[in-house]
């Protein structure tokens, strides 16, 4: 994890879980991440409304001008990468098996943002309460940060953390895909 607010929320979630797979969502004491609260949110697990953001920090309202409540996670995502991050969401929820990957995202003024993404489990008793938190956060913040929106998000390189992989428990592969005649096929457990 290259950006500080990612080590942060990341470090705070693997103490609660403790040797759980991940922690309740009540557990959760915002002072606790200070540091990184303007670039974390929480997303609700419900693949019928499309992970809407249950709460959002102020930088990452910023980003997008506009307060993000009630709206899509996926929605950000450009139509390449929105299926990756639907079954990244998937696992997560399946497997409690988070991701940290990387963003990129252009402002309407043509700059480029570099963003790293962090995508962890919370725990809840019933599977209608199931959450996420995480962060999304630029690299560098732009200087035109709350002017000059980002547009659709494009997802990098990504790698899963979590108790599984903790344990080398490999998560599910994703849907097969394609890059320069390399192809990758779904395999692993499901």
């Amino acid at each position: 994890m290259k950006h500080a607010a990612s080590r942060e929320l990341f470090a705070y979630w693997q103490e609660l879980r403790g040797r759980r797979p991940a922690p309740e969502r009540a557990e959760i004491e915002p002072g606790a991440i200070r540091q990184a609260l303007s670039d974390a949110f929480i997303i609700a697990l419900d693949r019928g409304a499309d992970y809407p953001f249950r709460l959002a920090g102020t930088r990452v309202c910023a980003l997008f001008g506009r307060e993000l409540k009630g709206h899509s996670f996926t929605a950000l995502w450009d139509e390449a990468s929105r299926r990756t991050i639907r079954d990244l969401l998937s696992i997560l929820t399946d497997e409690w098996v988070g991701t940290v990957a990387g963003a990129t995202g252009r402002t309407r003024g043509g700059a480029l943002v570099e963003l790293e993404v962090l995508l962890l489990p919370l725990a809840a008793g019933r599977p209608s309460l199931a959450r996420s938190i995480g962060v999304l956060a630029p690299m560098k913040i732009p200087q035109s940060l709350g002017l000059d929106t980002i547009g659709a998000l494009t997802l990098g390189g990504r790698r899963h953390v979590g108790a599984a992989v903790d344990k080398r428990l490999l998560p599910r592969f994703l849907s097969p895909r394609s890059r320069r005649g390399f192809v990758v096929y779904d395999g692993g457990r499901s």
